[in-house]
């Protein structure tokens, strides 16, 4: 598994969003951008998740920020998840966990006692350059936009 760290480049990628078309990281070159991964589509944490964000939406544009969803779902449930939910922002399809895996996010978990690989839930703040400025590798759902905005101790 990756470890990537803040100040470092972030990892380049290319991915279909939600429908089809191809996102890639140099397309938020002079953007602050919030690429965040989350395990699946329309699941009870992830959609608190993304729903912090969707409620935090205009104030993180005013502040400057894109924001991005990654999980390996496929783009036909990504355009279920963001029209059930009103999200305004895009979600990537991942089926082949290119970008999961060069971020780092996928790996072994513990749920229950029951040891499996999976998508690790984090968020990653890049900033205009394509650098890493922050990565939140214990993301609590419901302060998914305070952690982001939260300044370093």
């Amino acid at each position: 598994m990756t470890t990537l760290n803040e100040g470092e480049k972030a990892p380049a990628f290319k991915a279909k969003d939600e429908n089809g078309n191809p996102v890639q990281l140099k397309d938020f070159a002079g953007k602050k951008l919030i690429l965040y991964f989350y395990p699946e589509d329309d699941t009870p944490v992830c959609t608190v998740e993304a729903c912090d964000f969707r409620d935090n939406y205009a104030m993180l544009k005013k502040k400057g920020y894109e924001i991005l969803g990654v999980s390996p779902n496929n783009s036909e449930s990504h355009k279920k998840f963001i029209a059930k939910y009103k999200l305004p922002f895009s979600l990537l399809a991942d089926e082949e966990k290119k970008i999961i895996n060069a971020y780092g996010v996928w790996g072994p978990k513990v749920l229950y006692g029951r040891h499996y690989d999976g998508l690790h839930r984090q968020t990653f703040v890049i900033d205009e350059k394509g650098k890493i400025e922050k990565i939140v590798r214990r993301v609590l759902s419901k302060k998914s936009t305070q952690q982001v905005l939260q300044e370093k101790n």
